[in-house]
């Protein structure tokens, strides 16, 4: 149960179409913060320790001198925070830039270098700068990256008390932390509401991957967060479609996008025509601030603030790529490449016998596989996608390397 979640949507437009720019944590972060696919900056997997980042071919955090959302509302007068997981870097790289160098005035946040705040205290933060803020009139952008559903799950006992009803121990642990989250995004929603800021505040809530794959670990740790509850209570819907986290099919990367702005944004409306993804957040969001994109500053992205006000559009300027280098050869897991532009979507697995082409929205569950009744859509989408490659970097920067890395 949802409820303020259900609200937001009751109350703004669902964009059925949007989706994240990687099936895994750091890499969509990544693309929501600078406006780029994740790969320009080699981040291809989720920030660990240096032996991990090293052998995933990865810097150890992105560079906080490159263009940021965060920055570029800072400097068009915004007061800026972000509260939650962080995962731009991790708590196993002690010398990694804290988030207040990322265009932050203030933060609270865990799998990131220095203090780590408690998973469940996001929202508490998040009231009170809104309300500080709204005492020094002053408008306000603030990330809340709420830690649920992702594992080590931490039911509370009053949340789990409430789906006591359901069939199995682990229904009843996802009910329970997905219903806790749900609250405390109500509480935000509320301290808008009671200081008068909800007509002047667009909010929207969306994810950075589809459901974690259900394991049978019964517990699990995070050097981060604590031990809790581990896969076993990962039993997340993908509605149908294929594949979960770490995929680039539908299930890995289609997530919900839900954008509230009241007299702004239609209210309980769905846009199931855009193509909007991840890349698009930075132009987007700038466009409707009036903040000023860097002169050097190429987006990956495109805005598309005209179809949040309402003006929907199944064209799009740009293609839209993944890349995910660690696909298995089966199973789900297996796209490595991918590319969308206009209906067609095109998945490419390190099997060269490995193709696939849907065509959108139609055959979103991407069952009816039309790479032989369209070779030419096939020859021109593997053209982009070589184009694509051929712009990013062959190894990761040195200067976000942590000085660990020395030590393996």
């Amino acid at each position: 149960k949802t409820p303020n979640i259900d609200k937001l949507a009751a109350e703004g437009t669902s964009f059925e179409q949007f989706t994240t720019a990687s099936g895994v944590c750091s890499p969509s972060r990544t693309a929501v913060m600078t406006g780029h696919y994740p790969a320009r900056y080699s981040i291809h997997q989720h920030f660990a320790n240096p032996r991990h980042n090293m052998k995933c071919g990865m810097p150890d955090w992105l560079d906080p001198k490159v263009p940021l959302l965060s920055r570029l509302l800072q400097e068009s007068g915004y007061a800026t925070a972000h509260f939650g997981k962080w995962h731009l870097s991790n708590n196993m790289i002690p010398d990694s830039p804290l988030p207040g160098e990322y265009g932050f005035d203030t933060y609270g946040a865990f799998n990131c270098a220095g203090e780590q705040m408690p998973v469940h205290e996001d929202a508490r933060h998040a009231c009170a700068f809104i309300e500080k803020c709204h005492r020094e009139e002053k408008p306000f952008f603030i990330n809340l990256w709420i830690h649920e559903p992702h594992t080590p799950h931490y039911p509370k006992p009053e949340y789990l008390k409430q789906f006591s009803h359901l069939e199995n121990e682990a229904s009843e642990i996802y009910a329970a932390v997905l219903a806790h989250a749900d609250a405390r995004i109500g509480e935000v929603l509320a301290t808008l509401e009671r200081l008068e800021l909800t007509d002047n505040t667009l909010v929207i809530f969306s994810s950075d991957n589809g459901p974690e794959n259900t394991g049978r670990r019964r517990n699990t740790d995070d050097q981060s967060t604590g031990s809790g509850f581990g896969t076993f209570a990962s039993v997340g819907t993908t509605g149908g479609h294929r594949g979960r986290k770490r995929s680039l099919l539908q299930g890995g990367i289609g997530v919900p996008f839900i954008a509230r702005w009241p007299g702004r944004i239609a209210a309980g409306k769905i846009d199931d025509t855009t193509p909007i993804t991840a890349v698009d957040l930075l132009p987007t969001l700038c466009a409707m601030v009036g903040a000023e994109l860097p002169e050097n500053y190429k987006p990956d992205g495109v805005d598309q603030s005209a179809a949040i006000f309402g003006k929907p559009t199944s064209v799009r300027s740009k293609p839209i790529f993944w890349q995910w280098n660690f696909a298995s050869s089966r199973g789900t897991n297996w796209p490595a490449l991918a590319v969308r532009d206009g209906k067609w979507k095109l998945l490419l697995g390190k099997d060269p016998q490995q193709l696939e082409l849907f065509q959108f929205p139609q055959d979103r569950l991407e069952k009816h596989n039309l790479k032989e009744d369209q070779g030419a859509a096939v020859d021109r989408l593997k053209d982009l996608l070589d184009d694509w490659m051929g712009t990013l970097p062959d190894k990761p920067k040195t200067d976000c390397m942590s000085a660990e890395r020395q030590k393996n």
